[in-house]
């Protein structure tokens, strides 16, 4: 009797497999419900092996009605297929089942292996839910999910992304602390982040025995960044040597090496070194690209007749291929400045006529312009030129919108725009906040910008330096110092600093108040 019970469920798990086998999953699910609901037993082994084919062909429905209908029976997943599950939930973001699945695994004393861990972690980490990912980390680590160095480098990404600059630094040297040693992917989550948020030095200084040691291999996007980032620090000589030094460690140059400093020596007018870095792209086999002749142009425009600008771009770039939509906004924006909205927008005519597609940084310099000069007329037109072409305003043209009219004195339109761009589901950053801030400061509703201040860090906005300096002044404008000592105090643990004039000023009022107080 034994014998045949177990012959006619290794019939049915054969049938099931071969299904499996020839990609006929529907027919195999049909199979096995015919063996739960005859008379011959099924073994938690056969959920286990059928709910990680379900897994593996995205059935997640049916995976998880097979999971509540075994449970009952006293059977349980093992913790290669609970691990699979969660991997494959990541996938479609059923955070509630996950949840569910970990918590029974805690029941069973299980955990998950480190794929699931690392995935279900970059889940957290790129649905912006940077604190469960963080509780999750340290969670798992207790019950003896040891990290590893790419568990360390997903959270310290969302960190960075969050702007949770202090504790990306804090988890990377709790990585470390355990002994994990970093790799090329750690410390470019590390630079890039550290460089992003404009502290280059702290970096460098956290990188550099990596870098000296030749321990890891550290790629260009390491390099690039540190050079980007002492480059936007004015500090060229430090970006120079670490490009000298990439050729020795290993790692050449690329074409954003030498963009990176184009730009840099453009935007001084060093041009004896703009054309050496030409001319040493060239011998290493490094053609210039679009970029590197739109970054030429860019400085073109700024020593040279915006006239002369057009003709280089039509003798020079166009035979070349590349001439872009940058390069035609980048001279609409230069006829703008120079009050030429004429020509500014004979120019964007051309670049349509010539088949260049617009872009919304062609649309924000016409209609800022054209509103500067008080003709709405055109700056709504091209505004629904722009709807018709499914252009949505970006956090970048709302900006300059918004920064356009605090500047002329427009703050209840600010306003307007302001809320135009949350209702469109596009999320002010610091620039944003800071234009609006800006205005409200100088036009002396300090009350108003405070609300702003606190509106953005509610929702995970992190003040920059220039949103804490304008809160500040505004502050001090109105005579409010005490108000405005409390806001230094938050600015000093960020650690920006402030002005020396206005922090002399708050210091003098400080000691008056204790002198006050005293007597």
């Amino acid at each position: 009797m034994h014998q045949t019970l177990g012959a006619v469920r290794l019939a049915y798990r054969s049938r099931i497999a071969y299904l499996v086998k020839s990609g006929m999953i529907d027919n195999a699910v049909q199979v096995f419900d015919e063996m739960r609901h005859s008379s011959y037993r099924v073994f938690s082994f056969d959920y286990n092996r059928f709910i990680g084919v379900l897994v593996k062909e995205s059935r997640f429905e049916l995976a998880e009605a097979l999971y509540k209908d075994m449970t009952p029976m006293g059977f349980s997943l093992i913790p290669f297929t609970y691990s699979r599950f969660i991997s494959g939930l990541c996938i479609v973001k059923n955070f509630d089942l996950i949840e569910a699945l970990l918590r029974d695994m805690e029941t069973l004393g299980y955990i998950p292996d480190i794929w699931a861990f690392n995935i279900y972690l970059d889940l957290l980490c790129r649905e912006r839910n940077i604190g469960f990912a963080v509780q999750t980390f340290f969670c798992m680590a207790r019950r003896g999910r040891e990290p590893d160095v790419v568990s360390y480098t997903i959270l310290i990404n969302g960190l960075f992304r969050a702007g949770k600059v202090t504790d990306a630094v804090e988890i990377w040297n709790e990585m470390i602390r355990s002994g994990v040693h970093p790799d090329n992917k750690a410390c470019a989550a590390l630079v890039v982040g550290l460089c992003h948020a404009r502290k280059v030095d702290l970096a460098y200084e956290m990188v550099a025995d990596e870098i000296k040691s030749a321990r890891v291999k550290l790629s260009a996007v390491v390099y690039n960044a540190l050079i980007s980032g002492f480059c936007r620090a004015g500090r060229i000589e430090k970006a120079e040597a670490l490009k000298s030094f990439m050729g020795k460690s290993g790692c050449e140059p690329d074409l954003v090496t030498y963009n990176v400093l184009l730009n840099f020596y453009y935007d001084n007018n060093m041009l004896k070194k703009a054309e050496g870095v030409m001319s040493e792209m060239v011998r290493s086999g490094i053609q210039p690209d679009v970029y590197s002749y739109n970054q030429l142009l860019k400085r073109h425009c700024r020593v040279v007749h915006v006239d002369k600008c057009y003709s280089f771009m039509v003798k020079e770039m166009e035979p070349r291929g590349l001439c872009d939509v940058v390069s035609y906004s980048t001279l609409i924006e230069t006829f703008c400045r120079a009050s030429n909205t004429s020509k500014a927008y004979k120019l964007f005519e051309e670049m349509r006529q010539k088949g260049i597609v617009t872009n919304v940084v062609t649309y924000t310099s016409l209609i800022k312009a054209f509103l500067r000069e008080g003709n709405s007329g055109v700056a709504k037109k091209l505004l629904d030129q722009m709807t018709e072409l499914g252009l949505s305003p970006d956090r970048i043209f709302y900006t300059t919108i918004l920064d356009h009219l605090c500047k002329s004195g427009n703050l209840d339109k600010a306003y307007g725009v302001f809320s135009d761009m949350i209702e469109h589901g596009i999320t002010p950053d610091a620039v944003s906040y800071n234009a609006l801030i800006s205005g409200l400061c100088r036009s002396c509703r300090v009350t108003e910008a405070l609300k702003l201040f606190k509106d953005m860090q509610s929702k995970e906005c992190c003040p920059d330096e220039l949103t804490f300096k304008f809160i500040i002044g505004g502050l001090v404008r109105e005579n409010k110092l005490s108000a405005a000592y409390k806001i230094w105090d938050q600015m000093m643990e960020k650690g920006f600093t402030l002005d020396r004039d206005v922090s002399d000023t708050l210091i003098k009022a400080s000691c008056s108040d204790s002198v006050s107080a005293d007597a």
